[in-house]
């Protein structure tokens, strides 16, 4: 069963940043969310349970920040950030986005 994946606007610019070679990277694995939502590179992010958990998928120096709901089947890409320094500080307020 496949995920719809929404992918924020602002992680649609940070993508754009990217060198071109790792864009086209980050492309394929944002749209692979859609059928494995959980893929086995991915990991859940800390985070106080909610109806959703947020993860990470780890493309060489770059992280996507997503979170899944599997109720309504949706997976929204919150963030692309490079790594280091991106240490996660503004997680709640990525998390924010989604209400």
């Amino acid at each position: 069963m496949s995920y719809r994946v929404w992918i924020d606007p602002s992680a649609i610019a940070e993508t754009k940043a990217t060198p071109g070679n790792m864009r086209q990277l980050l492309k394929r694995a944002m749209k692979a969310l859609a059928t494995d939502p959980r893929p086995s590179d991915s990991k859940e992010l800390d985070w106080p349970p909610e109806r959703f958990q947020p993860r990470r998928v780890k493309i060489r120096n770059w992280r996507i920040i997503y979170a899944v709901d599997d109720a309504d089947r949706w997976v929204w890409v919150l963030a692309v950030r490079k790594r280091p320094p991106y240490d996660y500080g503004d997680l709640a307020q990525l998390l924010r986005r989604i209400g």
